[in-house]
């Protein structure tokens, strides 16, 4: 097989590993509210630890951290600010609108993981059209690097109000941004330029749904402080532990 076939199965596997690791979490969602209130708080941990213990390190070990990237991450919850004020202002006007049911973190955190998940196509595929064993190796490290932060996504659209197979189908969606990622560089090669600007966006999309969405939701919640801290500080620490896969 050559390197595009390599890539594309690897890519969807990835999505379907994804998909398959959150099927486990139904059971004890539906059995354990204070789960629920667990994976909140470990997505607002993981999301901040992915931002400033990957994503920004990244640009910066690129030399990519500069001022136009830094205006992307800006740009990006600026955007994202935009969205939900105009999300609210539809809600309202539409209650009788089922879709729109769901929190307005809900789409912010699918476009976030859509451009995470389509950097991670992107890189699959850059390693394995440079050899194909360095392919499978990254193949590896994005399926571990994964498991944690679709966990807490599902945690998140959950939390947000959509129903399981709602959350599970827009999760999978998700995770096949990864395929588009992969076929872009098939086509076009790898460029770092675009690369950059993907994890700057995917970086302020991040900071934007911990702080501004995920936080003080925890905060609302008055009860099961201890666990709150434990799990975010969890979610924090698994990002650092993915430093050593890497």
């Amino acid at each position: 097989m050559n390197a595009a076939v390599y890539s594309i199965l690897s890519v969807v596997a990835v999505s379907l590993i994804s998909f398959v690791g959150v099927l486990t979490l139904i059971t004890r969602l539906k059995a354990e509210s204070r789960f629920l209130a667990f994976l909140v708080s470990f997505a607002a941990g993981a999301l901040l630890g992915d931002v400033f213990i990957h994503l920004l390190p990244e640009l910066s070990a690129k030399q990519k951290f500069n001022q136009t990237t830094s205006a992307y991450v800006l740009g990006a919850i600026i955007l994202l600010f935009i969205i939900e004020k105009y999300i609210h202002w539809h809600h309202h006007g539409n209650e009788d609108d089922h879709a729109m049911h769901a929190k307005p973190f809900v789409f912010t955190n699918l476009f976030g993981d859509g451009l995470h998940n389509m950097i991670d196509g992107m890189v699959i595929t850059g390693a394995y059209l440079l050899d194909i064993r360095l392919g499978l190796a990254t193949t590896v490290a994005v399926i571990l690097h994964e498991i944690p932060q679709e966990f807490a996504d599902f945690g998140v659209l959950i939390y947000g109000g959509l129903t399981t197979r709602k959350a599970l189908f827009y999760n999978f969606l998700s995770a096949l941004a990864a395929l588009i990622g992969a076929v872009v560089v098939l086509i076009f090669g790898s460029n770092q330029n675009i690369e950059s600007i993907l994890v700057a966006l995917g970086a302020g999309t991040f900071i934007y749904i911990a702080v501004a969405d995920l936080i003080p939701e925890i905060h609302r919640e008055e009860k099961n402080t201890g666990t709150q801290l434990i799990s975010f500080g969890l979610g924090i620490f698994v990002m650092y532990l993915l430093l050593f896969l890497e």
